[in-house]
């Protein structure tokens, strides 16, 4: 197929105004939120990035590229997040036009890491005078993937709806042990770029990479990075589906107390655990015969408890906590206070008690918790916690894999706490299931998850959900699990090779435009 040479003559081609490019991203980022959970359109997502980096690449500059990357990024958000008008206005009692504005204010705000991903590239291209393929599969895809790994750590990170997240069943899965899932999101970004090259000269190599990189997912998921450690233990995850309008309200607290209790004394397990703040009074609040009456019969069923209740070491330290109770009686009881807090819902950033004091959330002045705290011994295994929000931060989970508290071994299996009942029952929640899912990935391990209204489920260490209660129901989760040890590339290194693989992307983009300037040109 030959292509036309342009007439020098014909008068130019009219440029698309950037507003017009900025609703066809803006459009294209919110069509993305078909890309996770629970729809799965994973390829939905690639064709939006593949849009995103056309019209950039089309744009007519810098200020034009940041603009566009802006729309993309705020359309992704805005459609991927909607629930959290939900928490904010149906139980954060924010007047809805806030809770309107709040949600859009969020979005334009994550829209400018795409605004600063996307303008970075056009200027990188423009100095370097890279050709097509040095842009589109070098520098478009390291940016955006450098971008969405510091959305997910500056200002304590926010790194929901990470574009790797759409990858936990597609062909790219088997890289998450090694790479992670912010690596992930830089291969869908480079298959992206793949794709605009088949109308390009270089399009045979174009399509060789299409094939490559799939075909080497495949061939790393068949790898086992992980083994099977001691034997499995039986395991009791309980889902109270209390409603959230419900489980502060202290007309409720007592019927609440007592649904728990008697979940957890309806059968023995070898780990039985409750969702995040199951119990919502603290310890010493709590009817003296509570938790001694519950330690009696984890001790004659040879049980463990996992319960989730706040704690408090001083009249200003509070903690979003689970307890661990042994079956054995007079032993210690575990402890793990949440490490990651939610901004607005759990800590107060500098300046924005207004902004808290305009919504009714309880416990919403917490302390935090040690970065690496100590698994919690059962049998042959060690379960590792994380509270809600947690997971979304697989280098913290890694990190403590990597390096246990002292004189421990490395966690078997993984267990999240969470109550979600804030989100109602909005994508949120197979939103987060899926954000587990990939912590699975990365890590080789097994992740128990109890709930109060869903997802309550067991996911092996393949990502795959092999047990799970349907959603705003009550009920228990009972099945065996095996613990899982050794380490994955993604615990050794964390984020480092993803970080390392961008940067050479970038300097290898650098490299091809001073050999291709220093080439002599033809006479």
């Amino acid at each position: 197929m030959r292509f036309r040479r342009a007439n020098p003559n014909a008068p130019p081609k009219p440029q698309r105004p950037t507003r017009g490019r900025m609703i066809i991203t803006g459009l294209a980022g919110a069509l993305c939120v078909f890309a996770f959970a629970p729809f799965g359109w994973w390829p939905l997502e690639i064709l939006g990035l593949a849009t995103l980096f056309y019209q950039v690449l089309r744009s007519s500059d810098v200020r034009a590229a940041a603009l566009i990357g802006w729309a993309f990024g705020f359309g992704w958000t805005a459609a991927g997040t909607h629930w959290l008008y939900v928490s904010l206005h149906t139980y954060g009692a924010m007047p809805a036009p806030l809770a309107v504005a709040a949600v859009l204010l969020l979005a334009a705000a994550m829209g400018l890491y795409v605004a600063l991903a996307m303008g970075g590239a056009a200027w990188l291209r423009k100095r370097w005078a890279l050709p097509l393929p040095a842009a589109n599969l070098l520098v478009l895809p390291a940016m955006w993937a450098l971008f969405e790994w510091l959305r997910g750590w500056l200002f304590t990170g926010f790194p929901w709806l990470s574009a790797g997240y759409a990858h936990n069943h597609s062909p790219l899965a088997g890289y998450a042990p090694v790479i992670g899932m912010y690596g992930l999101g830089w291969l869908a970004a480079v298959v992206a770029g793949a794709l605009l090259l088949l109308a390009h000269r270089t399009r045979l190599k174009a399509a060789a990479l299409l094939v490559a990189i799939p075909a080497a997912g495949f061939g790393l998921s068949l790898l086992h990075w992980t083994y099977p450690e001691g034997k499995p233990i039986s395991v009791r995850l309980l889902q109270g589906n209390i409603p959230q309008d419900e489980k502060f309200n202290g007309a409720h607290v007592q019927a609440t107390m007592q649904l728990y209790q008697d979940a957890i004394m309806a059968a023995p397990a070898d780990l039985i655990a409750t969702p995040e703040t199951a119990i919502v009074m603290l310890p010493q609040q709590l009817p003296p015969d509570y938790l001694p009456g519950i330690a009696q019969f984890l001790n004659k069923t040879n049980s463990n408890l996992i319960l989730g209740i706040p704690l408090a070491d001083s009249q200003t330290a509070y903690f979003n906590s689970v307890i661990g109770i042994p079956s054995k009686l007079g032993s210690s009881y575990y402890r793990y206070d949440k490490h990651h807090l939610v901004p607005y819902g759990e800590f107060i950033p500098f300046g924005f008690r207004w902004f808290v004091n305009l919504m009714s959330i309880p416990l919403g002045d917490m302390t935090s918790g040690r970065d690496i705290q100590p698994a919690f011994a059962i049998k042959d295994q060690r379960v590792l916690p994380n509270i809600c929000y947690e997971d979304l931060f697989g280098e913290e989970i890694a990190g403590q894999l990597n390096n246990p508290a002292q004189g421990q071994k490395p966690a078997t299996m993984l267990l999240n706490t969470s109550n979600l009942a804030w989100f109602g029952d909005t994508i949120a929640i197979p939103q987060h299931l899926q954000i587990s899912q990939m912590r699975t990935l990365e890590t080789g391990r097994p992740m128990l998850r109890a709930t109060n209204t869903g997802a309550t489920a067991i996911i092996n260490g393949q990502g795959t959900v092999v047990q799970q209660l349907p959603v705003n129901t009550y009920g228990t989760l009972a099945a065996q699990v095996q613990g899982m040890a050794g380490s994955t590339p993604y615990i050794l290194w964390g984020n480092k090779l993803f970080l390392a693989l961008a940067a050479l992307s970038l300097a290898g983009a650098w490299f091809w435009a001073r050999r291709a300037k220093n080439q002599p040109k033809a006479a």
